[in-house]
């Protein structure tokens, strides 16, 4: 049986002016998460990365503290959907970056206003309502996603390790559970970062074995890095 292994990335740079970079935290996650995998003996015969800086970073710190050394594959259609411009379109006043840190100060909680923005954006871009004024629309992200999947899929390749994020993941568990479309991000708000998520690849098509687990990070002294962004 073929196995994939969808791998959110490490934390990201969430105060930094370059959110794509990863965190100290989020470089240490991917180093537990490939000492893990090291002790596991898991070995892949094929690794995809999505475009962003943060998909690269992951997989090259977990692949390094794994003692894998393989190609990447690069696929576009693993990127995450672009948040400043659906927080743009959504509120126009924050349409950069100091603007959004700005705003974001004024709360006690970063995160949870961040968070509250972001989901309001999504909803907002996939109700339909306003495809025309995005750059890449809700059904074309969703479509990409899904090929990508299929691209990847289709290669002969017993096992596979996917590096994404949030939204790629929920997309591919979302189509393949065949849940309601319209939930789709209700999937992504909880993923871990670095966290596993596994499926078998049938010759019926792919079935969920595990979602969002984070056995690299689960003592109790661990806990600091269990982080959502």
């Amino acid at each position: 049986m073929r196995s994939l292994l969808l791998i959110r990335h490490g934390q990201a740079s969430f105060r930094a002016a370059d959110y794509d970079r990863l965190s100290a935290v989020g470089e240490e996650q991917s180093r537990r998460l490939g000492a893990w995998l090291r002790a596991s003996g898991a070995v892949p015969d094929l690794v995809v990365v999505g475009p962003r800086q943060r998909h690269l970073r992951t997989a090259e710190e977990c692949l390094h503290a794994a003692n894998i050394d393989r190609p990447l594959l690069k696929l576009d259609g693993l990127d995450e959907v672009d948040h400043e411009e659906l927080l743009s379109r959504l509120r126009p006043d924050l349409a950069n970056h100091e603007l959004l840190r700005a705003e974001l100060k004024q709360s006690d909680d970063p995160h949870r206003a961040f968070q509250t923005l972001f989901a309001s954006a999504v909803e907002r871009w996939t109700d339909g309502k306003h495809n025309h004024e995005y750059t890449t629309t809700w059904p074309q992200f969703r479509h990409n996603v899904l090929q990508a999947m299929h691209d990847f899929a289709q290669r002969d390749a017993r096992t596979i390790w996917a590096f994404t994020s949030g939204g790629p993941i929920a997309v591919i568990v979302n189509a393949m559970l065949e849940a309601p479309v319209a939930q789709t991000f209700a999937l992504s708000w909880s993923l871990v970062n670095t966290s596993l998520t596994r499926l078998r690849l049938g010759k019926q098509g792919a079935s969920l074995v595990t979602y969002n687990a984070w056995p690299h990070l689960e003592r109790s002294e661990d806990q600091h890095l269990v982080t959502l962004r």
